[in-house]
C-alpha cells in the first residue's frame, strides 16, 4: 500500500460458551491481527467475575500460558488495536473493563465516534472520571448511568446517544453482546461454533476456527447472547437512516479472504482490478502488485487486459514496527527494506504497477525510484480506488486535509511528482460498482468529502487528549 502512515483501525472478537473461551479468541485474534497491530487484549468471564489480560504488541507476543491462566470462564471478548483515537499506550488498550452498580462489564470497539467529545463532556459534567483517552470509555460511562435498569437497557439507551462508526462486544458476567451502528461503517458477522455464538469484524476469524458463518449483524441491530440463546433488538427502526459501509473495507483493509457486506473481498478486488484496466488502458509488458493489498486488483488488471501477471517485488514480512527515517535516504532504505524490486523481472519492461491508494505519496515515489534502478524502461502507475481528497472520521487514521496529495495537487503534478509515464486512478463510480451491493449503501467520503453524519468533533486522533490537557490545575 502507497498510503504511508494510514494504519488498520482495529479488529474485536467474541465468543460466548465455549470451555476454551480464551484461546478460542486468541486464534480470532491471530485471524484479525492485520486490523491492528498496536496491542492486544482478552477479557473472560466465568459467570461471577470478569478477567482481563491486555499488553503492548503483537497477538503472538501477548498471550502465553501464564496469561491463560489468568483468563478462566467460557465467554470471552477480544481486540487488536490501532490507535484511531488516543494515543498508542497500554492505557489505551482494550478491552476496557470496569466495575460499576449494575456489576462488571468489558468493551471492545471498531470504529469512531464522531460527537465522543459532547458526549464526555456532559459525563464529566455529571461527575463521571476517565481513566483513558479513547471514546471507546465513553460508552462504558453511557451504559453505567443510574437511570438505566439493567446491563441490556444501558447498552440500548448508550447506542442510540453514539453518533458515527461503531462495531462494539461487549461482555458482562453471563452476557456476550454484538452492536453495529445504524449505518454500518464497520462490519460485524456472527457465526457458530459447536454450541457457542462467535462474533468477528471479519468471516476469516471463523475459518481459523472452523466456526460456521451465519451471517452479518445488521447495521443498527443489538444481539444479546444469554444461556436463552440469541435474540436481537432494533433500535433504530423507526430511524432509519441510509447505510454508509465502508468501501474502504474492500479496497485495502479486510482480508481477502473475508466476506463482509456480503461480498468475497476477493471478488470485489479483482473487479477494482478489471475496471481499472477498462478506464486506464496502456501498452506495457508485465503487471505488477504492491503485495499484499495490490495482488487481487493487479490480478483482474491483467485478466481484463490480456498483459502478464508477473511478481516484481519481494516483500519482507519482519520489518520492526519502529523503523523510522525522516531523511529521504531512510524513507528509501525502508521502502527497500520492506519491498525489493526482482531484477530479472522489470529490467528492461514497461511495468505497470497497481497498488490500492496513494496517500502522501512519499512511499509510492520511493517506490518508482526502486523500480527504476532496477532497470524497468517505463512505469505506469495504476490506483485501485479514487484519488482520496479528505480524513476519516470513521475509525481510519488517514492524515489531514493538508497532507493527502491528491487533495494539493493536479494530475499532473503528481505524476511529476511520482516519476511516472503515466498515471490513472480508478473512478468512483467504477470502485462503487466493484460490488454487488447498492453504490448508495457505501460510505465514500475519504474519497469526496462528503460525510453521511454530521461531523460534530475535530479529526485529530489526539482530541481526547488535549481536551485533557487543557483541564488540568
Amino acid at each position: 500500500m502507497s498510503g504511508e502512515n494510514i494504519k488498520h483501525h482495529c479488529g474485536i472478537f467474541g465468543i460466548y460458551n465455549h470451555p476454551h473461551a480464551a484461546r478460542i479468541t486468541q486464534l480470532g485474534l491471530f485471524a484479525l491481527q492485520h486490523r491492528g497491530e498496536e496491542a492486544a487484549g482478552i477479557c473472560t468471564s466465568d459467570s461471577s467475575d470478569l478477567y482481563l489480560v491486555k499488553k503492548m504488541g503483537h497477538v503472538g507476543e501477548v498471550f502465553d500460558e501464564e496469561s491463560f491462566a489468568q483468563l478462566p470462564g467460557k465467554n470471552a471478548i477480544g481486540h487488536v488495536r490501532y490507535s484511531t483515537t488516543g494515543s498508542s499506550t497500554l492505557l489505551n488498550a482494550q478491552p476496557c473493563k470496569v466495575d460499576y452498580s449494575r456489576g462488571q462489564i468489558a468493551i471492545a470497539h471498531n470504529g469512531n465516534l464522531v460527537n465522543a467529545q459532547i458526549l464526555r463532556a456532559e459525563l464529566e459534567a455529571y461527575g463521571s472520571i476517565f481513566g483513558s483517552t479513547i471514546d471507546s470509555e465513553v460508552f462504558v460511562h453511557m451504559i453505567a448511568k443510574p437511570s438505566y435498569r439493567s446491563h441490556e437497557e444501558g447498552v440500548i439507551g448508550a447506542a442510540k446517544r453514539a453518533k458515527g462508526a461503531f462495531s462494539l462486544v461487549l461482555l458482562t458476567e453471563d452476557h456476550l453482546f454484538g452492536v453495529r451502528d445504524p449505518q454500518g461503517f464497520r462490519p460485524l458477522c456472527l457465526g457458530k461454533l459447536g454450541n457457542s455464538y462467535v462474533l468477528a469484524s471479519e468471516t476469516c476469524a471463523f475459518d481459523l476456527i472452523e466456526a460456521e458463518f451465519i451471517r452479518e449483524i445488521e447495521p443498527g441491530e443489538i444481539v444479546v447472547i444469554d444461556s436463552k440463546g440469541l435474540r436481537s433488538h432494533f433500535p433504530f427502526k423507526d430511524e432509519k437512516p441510509a447505510k454508509a459501509q465502508c468501501i474502504f473495507e474492500h479496497v485495502y483493509f479486510a482480508r481477502p479472504d473475508s466476506t463482509i457486506f456480503n461480498d468475497s473481498v476477493a471478488f470485489v478486488r479483482e473487479n477494482l482490478g478489471r475496471q481499472l484496466a477498462k478506464e486506464h488502458p496502456v501498452d506495457a509488458d508485465i503487471v505488477i502488485p504492491v503485495p499484499d493489498s495490490g495482488s487481487f486488483a493487479a490480478m483482474g488488471y491483467s485478466r481484463e487486459s490480456g498483459i502478464p501477471l508477473s511478481h516484481g517485488f519481494v516483500r519482507n514480512h519482519y520489518i520492526g514496527r519502529t523503523f523510522i527515517s525522516p531523511s529521504e535516504a531512510g524513507r528509501l532504505l525502508k521502502v527497500k527494506i520492506k519491498l525489493n524490486p526482482i531484477r530479472q523481472v522489470v529490467e528492461g519492461k514497461r511495468v505497470i504497477v497497481v497498488d490500492d491508494s496513494i496517500v502522501r505519496g512519499n512511499t509510492a515515489r520511493s517506490r518508482v525510484k526502486l523500480l527504476r534502478g532496477a532497470g524497468a524502461k517505463e512505469v505506469h502507475m495504476r490506483i485501485s480506488g479514487p484519488p482520496h481528497i479528505s480524513p476519516c472520521f470513521y475509525g481510519i487514521d488517514f492524515p489531514s486535509k493538508k497532507e493527502l496529495l491528491a487533495a494539493n495537487n493536479s494530475m499532473e503534478d503528481i505524476k511529476k511528482f511520482l516519476n511516472v509515464d503515466s498515471l490513472g486512478y480508478l473512478s468512483l463510480e467504477g470502485m462503487l460498482g466493484a460490488t454487488t451491493q447498492n453504490p448508495k449503501d457505501f460510505c465514500a467520503a475519504c474519497y469526496t468529502g462528503k460525510y453521511p453524519t454530521k461531523i460534530y468533533d475535530s479529526d485529530d486522533k489526539y482530541k481526547l487528549e488535549h481536551k485533557r490537557n487543557t483541564c488540568k490545575i
